[in-house]
């Protein structure tokens, strides 16, 4: 690794302390269990254990690699977290114990829950854990919308970084970002390509030249190519030779042609510069052969793309009505011009205005004499105290005004010095990486809030994957936004720079960016192609962002009754009245489809290339639906064979496929939930039947809920599955807006969001709300042990 990547990686964790002080904890705790602790211990809680869990996870059974009656005492048990957070999760949706097993009353249940809830999971208001900082770079995302939010430019210089890496379905995970060399030099390069985007050049551009040799030039059909690099125009019908040209500005333009002229005594040539179909000029050509010249003409033009053509137009003066009807018939040449070449000289690029304003906001006006380490301060302290995302310290103003003044010092400009600063503010690991150091971070610290500007930062990058806006570092400035964490919040959500949750967020929840790499049989789904691909999608985007932006429900994420199409789904989905591109909203209530489920997006991508698939639908609902995904299969189990081993119906074959004893414990799981969707075929259309066999779309799910269809599962999903669909949201939300997986003291936060959005109709405002308001969003340990940086 070389010195400067040594160097780089070195000052990763010199990212400072915040600013500001911190303020009191909260005085609202997270939402405390309903339930009484009363009475329950884990002495009275282990011959439920005993009776009802240890006949496969005790006596000498280990299934799924799971002991329970490993402990010694009740202090070993209430140590072990994470394997009674995974038992709470399988009792809770009533998966274990198994069906065929012996089964524990409600109350007997409950006690159980009880005694994991509020012992091993306890919640304590007055001891909150907000959990682990990682130190984390932007992802390309970030990247990308950062640069457009600081420099006010629309430029992804990040589209060329190396793709990031995921973990817990999500590409913002700290620890899943890790910092490759070649990553450096992108961020180098980067930094100079920004710059250059965003900011006037220091010499004025000049006039655009291009030549045309006769190879590059549009030539008429009845002219005549030369072997040396000529052509000759000499038809009657007046052919030229032509290019085009885009002018992004109106200005004057200069056409060129280098010509010579072939003609009879009696005739004069004439060679017309044209712009579109307007002549500009008509010049004669009296050079010869021997010493061909340059022949132009001038006009202005407007800013369009035009075609610029060089004509032949002969004069047919003085010549005989015999001579001019052999000539007009083209039995007699009496004259040519020949072109080796055509050159273009136009008006210079037209700066955007976007880098006219973001140059002058940076800028402003040149510094009187004396006055450029002021102005130079000024500038760089500015813009560095955005792209940081919080006040900066005075040697951080110091360093950068020495680079500007080592330039200076070279005899460079002084936009040039300032230039080098604000590269280097580019590449500054206080630009690039996100996260917060306590002040005075030491074993044995207790939690505290962190200042208003990690929060503004924390905010905008959740919402908007980007740095904060004027409102938010306002707020952060005067400390008002904890008090006005609300109004901020839906004011955020209604921004378009919202729409980030849509592609980041939804995009990886609902796996729709997957869509990207699926390719259905084309023999067998030759209805599937890249414009009904693009309207899935589309419709998936449009659905979701309509729930965000109109403040609906998310429980209408399973069972809406309505959804987006163009005329292209329309006629894939089979409804009637949708004529064109443009996507609008239709009802599906005389339909069998409802919410997230049924949409092409996910039955797409949830299937084979040549069918179905069951098993990866039903996975997908317990994974992004009900957080409670299978574990993966065992290595020596084989994939559904298509041979003569399993016979019959798709279906048949997956029951076939479940006799077998080491399949059947996840199948049973996965694979009724994956028949409820069984009338979508693998894009997504409607079918009846899967060959010549009807389809059975009927399931129970593990916890005995029956239904019939999609829309019977979404029902049951909706009236017995609610709690966990609201759980399993919450817990997605709160990883994508911590960029870090949850542990079993953030159990209390997902309990805080899920009761606080069902009281609040399950808007989708409450629900980031009640992350934004959590105490893994709010917080942060004071242990310096525990923060981490990578």
């Amino acid at each position: 690794m070389c010195a400067f990547c040594k160097l780089f990686i070195a000052v990763l964790v010199i990212f400072g302390p915040p600013v500001e002080g911190h303020a009191a904890l909260f005085s609202k705790g997270p939402a405390k269990s309903n339930r009484s602790a009363a009475g329950q211990s884990y002495e009275t809680t282990q011959p439920l254990l005993d009776r009802y869990c240890y006949n496969c996870h005790g006596n000498g059974k280990h299934k799924g690699d799971l002991v329970l009656d490993r402990y010694h005492s009740s202090q070993e048990a209430l140590a072990d977290h994470d394997t009674w957070q995974k038992v709470l999760e399988k009792i809770r949706s009533q998966e274990m114990p198994p069906e065929n097993k012996p089964q524990p009353t409600a109350y007997e249940r409950e006690q159980i829950i009880q005694w994991i809830d509020t012992q091993v999971l306890r919640c304590d208001p007055n001891r909150p854990d907000p959990g682990r900082v990682t130190i984390r770079r932007l992802n390309r995302a970030e990247y990308n919308n950062t640069i457009r939010d600081l420099l006010g430019v629309q430029f992804r210089p990040a589209d060329d970084f190396p793709a990031d890496d995921s973990g817990y379905g999500f590409d913002n995970i700290a620890d899943a970002l890790s910092m490759p060399p070649i990553l450096i030099e992108r961020y180098l390069a980067a930094a100079e390509r920004i710059l250059d985007s965003a900011l006037l050049p220091a010499v004025p551009p000049m006039l655009i030249t291009r030549k045309f040799a006769v190879d590059a030039l549009e030539v008429g059909y009845n002219a005549k190519r030369l072997g040396n690099g000529w052509v000759t125009l000499n038809s009657i019908e007046e052919d030229d030779v032509a290019f085009f040209q885009t002018l992004n500005s109106t200005g004057s333009v200069t056409l060129r042609a280098h010509a010579f002229a072939r003609a009879d005594t009696n005739v004069t040539m004439n060679l017309s510069f044209k712009m579109d179909d307007q002549v500009i000029k008509t010049v004669a050509v009296k050079s010869k052969e021997d010493s061909p010249a340059w022949y132009e003409a001038k006009v202005d033009a407007p800013a369009a793309k035009h075609r610029f053509s060089a004509v032949v137009l002969r004069t047919k003066d003085g010549l005989s009505p015999e001579d001019a009807a052999k000539w007009k018939e083209g039995k007699e040449q009496k004259g040519s011009v020949s072109i080796d070449q055509l050159e273009f000289i136009g008006p210079p690029e037209k700066t955007p205005a976007a880098v006219v304003e973001t140059d002058r906001k940076l800028f402003g006006a040149p510094p009187k004499p004396g006055r450029e380490l002021a102005a130079a301060r000024d500038i760089l302290g500015r813009f560095a105290k955005r792209a940081y995302r919080r006040p900066l310290r005075e040697q951080e103003v110091v360093r950068l005004l020495q680079l500007a003044r080592n330039s200076w010092e070279k005899g460079e400009t002084f936009r040039d010095g300032v230039r080098v600063a604000l590269k280097a503010v580019l590449v500054s690991p206080n630009f690039l990486f996100r996260g917060e150091w306590p002040t005075d971070a030491k074993p044995g610290t207790s939690p505290r809030l962190i200042n208003e500007y990690a929060l503004a930062s924390r905010l905008s990058y959740f919402l908007w994957s980007s740095m904060p806006d004027d409102e938010l570092f306002a707020q952060a400035e005067r400390g008002t936004l904890r008090k006005n964490l609300e109004r901020q919040v839906k004011r955020m959500l209604k921004d378009p720079r919202a729409n980030a949750l849509v592609d980041n967020f939804a995009g990886q929840w609902l796996q729709i960016r997957n869509l990207d790499l699926v390719s259905p049989d084309p023999e067998l789904f030759p209805e599937f192609d890249e414009p009904l691909k693009k309207a899935m999608r589309r419709e998936t985007e449009l659905f979701f962002e309509t729930i965000m932006r109109e403040d609906r429900s998310v429980l209408e994420f399973i069972d809406a009754d309505y959804t987006f199409v163009n005329d292209l789904l329309a006629q894939h989905y089979g409804l009637s009245g949708v004529a064109g591109g443009e996507f609008r909203k239709v009802s599906l209530r005389s339909t069998p489809r409802r919410g997230v489920l049924t949409q092409g997006s996910v039955l797409t991508i949830t299937s084979n290339p040549t069918r179905t698939s069951p098993v990866k639908r039903g996975k997908w609902v317990l994974e992004n639906i009900l957080n409670t995904p299978p574990p993966p299969p065992p290595p020596d189990v084989p994939e559904l064979k298509e041979g003569r081993e399993l016979t019959g119906t798709l279906r048949q074959r997956m029951e076939q496929h479940r006799e077998d004893p080491t399949c059947a414990s996840c199948h049973a799981r996965m694979d009724p939930i994956g028949f409820g969707l069984e009338n979508f075929n693998a894009v997504g259309g409607w079918r009846l039947k899967d060959g010549d066999a009807a389809i059975d779309a009927s399931g129970k799910l593990v916890s005995g809920e029956s239904f019939n269809g999609a829309s019977d599962l979404a029902k049951v999903l909706m009236q017995r599955k609610r709690e966990e669909f609201v759980r399993a949201l919450a817990t997605k939300m709160l990883i994508y807006g911590l960029g870090r997986g949850l542990e079993y003291y953030d159990k209390c936060a997902v309990d805080q969001v899920a009761h606080n959005l069902a009281a609040k109709q399950y808007r989708f405002s409450a629900l980031i709300l009640e992350v934004a308001k959590g105490v893994p969003f709010q917080m942060q340990r004071g242990d310096a042990t525990q923060i981490a940086a990578r």
